[in-house]
């Protein structure tokens, strides 16, 4: 690409409205050349022939951007954006970290540092090309507008939730929690990037009629209730101890799977469950990087694809690369699944993609508002340059997106019509002046925050392994 034909910021960063003439335009039936896309006041206007458009617009710049695709951000369907400062504290730890990490930590932010620490989430999202992301609630004793400001300040779209767990409160708490619930859903019900959501740690967590009251009011709002679900072994046996069945199958039987239901991880599924999630339409959040990093298993995301079952990537809060998100889709079932059954395919590339953008807005409550690039739909999308070693020899584009891109190709990202990021910096804030706030609050709130690790950091844990294998050494000697 010749350097005058690169894209040019400063008409990209125009309030509008924008008529922009890409290399390609990924829709949902693959990338197609030759189109244009109008996006004024937020939304897609119009999606089709760039000379019709052209045409019909005299008075409107064309912006040029060859070589570039233009496709649907990401969405994050499950995220915990005020635990970033402890983001590298779960490595080698074994499951159910909450307990021992993510409490303490979040119950050390204060309002500063948990605003700090959400925009951070927020920056690294944005990076990655997520131009949603599903908050699952904070721990942290600060009013959740603090996480929205910081999502509203980023420029990602969020999709809020207010955590509702009411088991250990005193009885006759679900009222309270159930009017905080309703009030949560309309305090942001006229808000272009925030979209309230409720949610509820693990089932055990709230109360039975919280669990059905919850569902009850975000079913009634078109929201979504946010639930950790069959993600560990500790957490069915707990289940199956308490109530004699497994979560999902808990939760079935207070009335609260159904469209409203988002359930995270879902990585331990019987053949029931599968079918009850199906049934129900609930939707899932599929983990595959927390899988690997701390999980029991992988979820079963393409028998959810077969069966119809409602489902989005997440990266809970592992790392904020889209690309790399759904290629870790891709290879968890290939793993997991795949090579016992001698299936190559996998879901084919295009599974992955659509589940980390389309399907993961369905998943969150947004189907209807983003996720496609459609006409009406808000205008959040990337702009990702396809002519880079890894994709310019192309044969099946979105294959090659799942397995070979990553956010260094991101040239920009949109959100609600406005750009956001370019070349992974923000266009209206200071990025780098963040990062080093981030890195002085991170330090104070780990300090008081009282973390219990159980595996040492990676040079404590090689300094081990010397000291072991030159102890074999000292014993082999001996013993000559």
């Amino acid at each position: 690409m010749n350097t005058s034909e690169r894209p040019d910021r400063t008409l990209l960063s125009a309030p509008g409205p924008l008529l922009l003439v890409p290399g390609a335009v990924l829709l949902p039936e693959g990338p197609v050349d030759g189109l244009a896309v109008l996006v004024d006041d937020g939304r897609f206007q119009v999606v089709g022939p760039a000379e019709e458009l052209e045409r019909a617009h005299p008075e409107l710049q064309a912006v040029r951007l060859p070589g570039q695709l233009l496709m649907p951000g990401f969405v994050d369907a499950h995220h915990h954006l005020t635990q970033s400062f402890g983001s590298a504290l779960a490595f080698g730890e074994p499951s159910e970290i909450f307990r021992r990490v993510w409490v303490p930590l979040e119950g050390a932010l204060d309002e500063e540092s948990a605003y700090v620490a959400a925009k951070l989430a927020a920056y690294e999202a944005l990076r990655g090309g997520f131009t949603t992301v599903a908050d699952a609630g904070t721990r942290a004793d600060v009013d959740v507008e603090v996480v929205a400001s910081a999502a509203r300040d980023a420029g990602v779209r969020c999709v809020l939730g207010l955590v509702c767990n009411d088991a250990d409160a005193p009885e006759g708490s679900s009222a309270t929690a159930l009017a905080a619930a309703e009030k949560h859903l309309a305090r942001y019900a006229d808000d272009p990037l925030v979209h309230a959501s409720l949610a509820v740690s693990i089932p055990e967590a709230a109360t039975e009629a919280t669990l059905r009251g919850t569902a009850r009011l975000a079913a009634e709002a078109g929201a979504v209730v946010q639930i950790h679900v069959n993600e560990h072994l500790a957490g069915v046996e707990r289940s199956l101890v308490r109530h004699g069945v497994r979560p999902l199958e808990y939760l079935h039987g207070l009335g609260a799977l159904g469209p409203q239901l988002l359930g995270a991880h879902a990585t331990l599924l019987t053949p029931r469950e599968l079918t009850l999630l199906a049934d129900t339409g609930t939707a899932i959040s599929y983990n595959p990087v927390a899988s690997a990093w701390k999980g029991n298993a992988v979820a079963p995301a393409t028998a959810m694809a077969e069966r119809g079952i409602r489902f989005g990537l997440g990266t809970d809060g592992t790392r904020g690369d889209g690309f790399r998100l759904a290629e870790a889709a891709e290879f968890a079932q290939r793993l997991a699944y795949g090579l016992t059954t001698g299936d190559s395919s996998c879901g084919a590339g295009w599974t992955w993609l659509e589940q980390a953008s389309r399907g993961g807005a369905d998943a969150v409550g947004l189907g209807a508002r983003t996720g496609t690039v459609a006409a009406g739909l808000a205008a959040d999308f990337l702009l990702v340059d396809v002519e880079t070693p890894e994709l310019a020899f192309s044969w099946d584009l979105p294959w090659e997106l799942v397995r070979r891109g990553n956010r260094d190709q991101i040239t920009a990202v949109f959100v609600d019509g406005r750009l956001r990021m370019w070349h992974g910096r923000p266009t209206d804030w200071d990025g780098p002046a963040l990062v080093r706030q981030a890195a002085e609050l991170a330090r104070s709130a780990v300090d008081r925050a009282g973390i219990t690790r159980v595996h040492p950091t990676s040079m404590a844990a090689r300094e081990a392994v010397r000291a072991r294998g030159a102890a074999r050494v000292r014993e082999r000697g001996s013993a000559r």
